[in-house]
């Protein structure tokens, strides 16, 4: 007995050892191991379920001490959570980057938490960008580049981005997808869709599986460089009448499905309110002009840049004209609107400002949104219900109503899951989208700022009215609809002048003289 146990020992340091010199040999990372990304992931959503669980025994609901103790299992979880991300990092970072954007969806706990994602992204070694330079695109970097600089400028969930020196003298951007994400992604989504489904089993309220859903189809879009190339020339083209917008042009002989070679693009965050003041740039003006070009995206044209985090718009003052310039970065994923979505869209926001309720309710129900059109509208606006019936345009945002706000995502969250699950997938995105604008207004400190409605109205109205021309059955009926239309927009245009006249400090030093 004790010979073949000590065969049997034998055999498994053998084994053990043989592993451990193939990893070594391979220079495998245990983090890239299938089964350990699992175990991490499944440990972690164990010990948060428990959590949840057990954690509320002997506590009444809706008590001080059980609203103090609900904040603390939600950091905690919230933290478990990002710590999984950061250890498993590619798919998981950018679903978890995806949750930190979420505000006024998610308890305060987990957006602010999981925010950090955005600058705790991995990176690779240059040995492996070398590699993937060289596999994509055939040539040594010294071939290709005078200069490339080792230090990445800004490293995200899926790739990297390194300042480059053509031979022509010409400053580039390379952005360099991390080697093993596309292997690893396809594996994760389905581990987080496993687990997901197992929290559901538990927690049946908890109904968060359109992240997955919105995973499985938009990675692998994100993925593919080439894509994201196509995507920047064409809303480039499309929005080439705003002068001050930038996208970088594309060197698709240096591009490939893992590699984008792009002009470079220098400038401060569009969040950065000490770098616009050192820079001599309005931060007013900024996030007006951010307002229009969004805007334009979704309700004229139905082509969104669906991930406007700070790190991707960037501001600037242009070199030639010194006029203040937004960068528009990270295109690999866009959302294309049904028309019909994008009206039914378009007449819902005008309803919203105006304070239509009749409208709202109509609108949100096209939208998916049924019985729950109240929690959708606040959801959608990020305002209250009071401000949503007095019309959004005409209440401005108070601190007051922001924590209220935020009080009740936590409230609301089954019904919020509930809702998530019934309306169209495209709308996710665009609830992202706003969640994202918002965050810069309120850095910014604009949001009470009246210009984006007014930029929200002219843009339904123009996508309204060219829709209208389109059905029209005589030129008579377009000149018509023409004409009603300017005389839409010229209103814009003088209530815009009204609040101009009524806010300037020449309006204030006339009735001070009158006074």
């Amino acid at each position: 007995m004790a010979a073949r146990f000590l065969r049997v020992s034998s055999l498994a340091a053998a084994a053990v050892a043989s592993c451990g010199i193939y990893l070594h040999n391979r220079q495998l990372d245990l983090s890239d191991l299938s089964v350990i990304r699992f175990g991490r992931a499944a440990a972690a959503t164990a010990f948060i379920s428990y959590d949840y669980l057990t954690a509320f025994k002997g506590v009444e609901y809706g008590t001080e001490d059980y609203v103090a103790l609900r904040s603390k299992v939600h950091l905690r979880s919230a933290e478990r959570l990002r710590d999984l991300c950061c250890a498993n990092r590619g798919t998981f970072i950018k679903v978890g980057q995806h949750l930190g954007a979420l505000d006024y969806l998610l308890p305060e706990e987990y957006t602010s938490t999981l925010k950090v994602l955005h600058s705790q992204a991995p990176q690779s070694s240059m040995k492996e960008i070398q590699q993937v330079i060289r596999e994509d695109l055939g040539k040594e970097l010294s071939e290709l580049f005078v200069f490339f600089e080792e230090k990445p400028q800004g490293a995200a969930s899926l790739a990297q981005v390194h300042k480059a020196v053509l031979h022509d003298g010409k400053i580039v951007a390379v952005k360099v997808q991390h080697p093993k994400v596309q292997k690893q992604s396809s594996r994760d989504i389905v581990v987080i869709e496993a687990l997901l489904k197992a929290v559901h089993l538990l927690f049946p309220d908890f109904a968060f599986m359109w992240l997955v859903e919105e995973a499985k189809k938009n990675m692998p879009l994100e993925l593919d460089f080439l894509n994201e190339g196509r995507n920047a020339e064409k809303v480039a083209k499309m929005l080439s009448h705003y002068t001050f917008l930038k996208v970088p042009g594309v060197y698709w002989h240096l591009s490939s499905k893992r590699i984008l070679t792009m002009e470079f693009a220098d400038g401060g965050q569009v969040n950065d309110k000490n770098y616009m003041q050192k820079h001599g740039i309005n931060v007013n003006e900024v996030s007006e002009n951010l307002g229009k070009l969004y805007s334009e995206m979704i309700f004229v044209h139905g082509f969104v840049h669906c991930d406007p985090h700070p790190g991707n718009v960037l501001v600037q003052k242009c070199p030639y004209s010194q006029k203040s310039q937004i960068v528009l970065l990270d295109h690999g994923l866009y959302q294309v609107l049904h028309a019909e979505f994008r009206l039914d869209y378009c007449r819902l926001w005008q309803a919203l400002i105006r304070g239509d309720m009749s409208g709202v309710e109509r609108y949100s129900r096209r939208l998916g949104a049924g019985d729950l059109y109240p929690l959708f509208a606040c959801v959608l606006t990020a305002r209250s219900w009071t401000s949503v019936n007095a019309g959004i345009s005409s209440v401005p945002v108070t601190q007051s109503e922001e924590n209220e706000i935020r009080s009740n995502a936590a409230l609301y969250l089954p019904q919020i899951s509930e809702l998530l699950n019934r309306v169209p997938r495209q709308m996710l995105l665009l609830l992202k989208t706003n969640d994202l604008l918002r965050g810069i207004e309120s850095t910014l400190q604009t949001r009470a700022s009246s210009s984006s409605f007014l930029n929200m109205s002219r843009c339904c109205i123009r996508a309204l009215a060219r829709h209208r021309k389109t059905k029209a059955a005589s030129w008579i009926r377009r000149v018509h609809i023409t004409l009603m239309e300017s005389v839409q927009l010229w209103t814009i245009t003088a209530f815009e002048l009204l609040l101009w006249v009524r806010t300037s400090a020449l309006a204030h030093c006339f009735m001070a003289l009158l006074c």
